[in-house]
């Protein structure tokens, strides 16, 4: 191990079981009483793909009864100071179509959020649902401002893919852009629904989860980037959680080889602005430096150091992904490889370890000094 002092570790992803009743229960009266009459799920399905398999899976992975107690024992057990939590099905959000059920759920998935886990311990950070702006980008502005002003949650969490929405450097995220920006909050981007990306008939689900997850981060990064979103909302921080670190090398090479001989004609003035002589991989790796782009990383990932040689150690933040393919076990496995590993920097270390996500999130860890502001 690198050093004998006490090592701080923020999980910068992890997730929670929804309690289905519970989120309906803060639903308008018609869900509530649907409920009583039918099976009901607040949350549409993802894909075909996630139920159409049968896999072996780590023992305790995707408990359904993991809740605050749980969690706290999870973070006891591995050594985790605190960790941001992220939804599960509700990133099944994005593919709802009735704009009444998306204000109505995501709204009551935020106060179940709050009232389950913020409240229950500061080790506790939490990310807002928004109804997809594709229905209507005002009302997912608004409830970013209520969960940010209101519930005190960190930002918002924007589906990496979705059946019905446009990519999010279109212009119809503007809204939500511009909340964040007035709010100074952050956006993180996840993973999650795989149907409609060409893999569709893919057998077997390893080869979906192992594409699906990077190739929703490419199409994202690619469309904010190359879009100019960064310039058009500055106070925005984007964050790529679950997708690992080598889709952020592959792009670095990829964006900079087509952006040569592919320059969009741009008379409205749109598009991705480099200075002079910058590349487009300069241009990324300038936004990292300004704190403006995090990639979410896990603890055994081979390519991690290389990363860090590459663009520095600023973007990545470790992550569990409990209690999804994981448990204590593994995670614990996980973090001894990041530690131990002799090919990290101490500072670099501890930036992936908890001094990144504090960026991020801004974050008010007990015990922990203030992140820069």
């Amino acid at each position: 191990m690198a050093s004998n002092r006490r090592i701080t570790i923020i999980d910068a992803d992890g997730h929670i079981a929804e309690d289905s009743a519970a989120i309906i229960a803060r639903m308008p009266e018609p869900y509530r009483e649907k409920a009583h009459s039918q099976s009901f799920s607040p949350f549409p399905p993802f894909d075909h793909l996630h139920s159409a398999h049968l896999v072996e899976m780590p023992e305790g992975a995707f408990n359904r009864h993991v809740g605050p107690k749980e969690w706290l024992a999870f973070l006891d057990e591995v050594g985790v100071e605190a960790t941001v939590l992220y939804p599960t099905a509700g990133v099944a959000s994005s593919n709802i179509v009735n704009l009444d059920w998306a204000i109505d759920v995501t709204r009551a998935y935020n106060d179940w959020l709050h009232d389950t886990y913020l409240r229950h311990s500061p080790r506790f950070h939490g990310l807002a649902l928004l109804p997809p702006p594709i229905l209507n980008p005002k009302a997912a502005a608004e409830e970013l401002h209520r969960a940010v002003r209101k519930l005190g949650m960190c930002g918002a969490v924007l589906p990496s893919k979705s059946y019905v929405g446009p990519p999010l450097g279109s212009q119809v995220y503007y809204p939500v852009y511009q909340a964040a920006n007035d709010l100074a909050c952050c956006i993180a981007i996840h993973g999650g629904v795989h149907g409609g990306m060409g893999m569709d008939g893919l057998d077997p689900y390893a080869g979906v989860h192992a594409i699906a997850h990077p190739l929703g981060q490419m199409v994202s990064l690619g469309s904010i980037v190359f879009n100019g979103i960064l310039e058009k909302f500055a106070n925005v921080r984007f964050g790529f959680l679950e997708g690992g670190v080598a889709w952020f090398l592959f792009c670095l090479e990829r964006f900079d080889r087509s952006y040569e001989t592919h320059v969009m004609h741009d008379p409205r003035g749109s598009y991705l602005k480099l200075h002079p002589g910058e590349k487009v991989s300069d241009y990324i790796i300038r936004h990292v430096k300004q704190r403006r782009i995090f990639v979410g990383c896990e603890g055994g990932e081979p390519l991690l150091t290389t990363a860090v040689r590459m663009v520095g150690s600023e973007p990545f933040m470790y992550s569990t992904d409990f209690p999804h393919e994981v448990n204590s076990e593994t995670c614990r496995h996980e973090l001894a490889e990041l530690i131990d590993n002799e090919n990290l920097a101490e500072e670099a270390r501890e930036a992936i370890l908890h001094g990144n996500a504090e960026e991020f999130y801004r974050l008010q860890v007990a015990g922990l000094d203030s992140p820069s502001r």
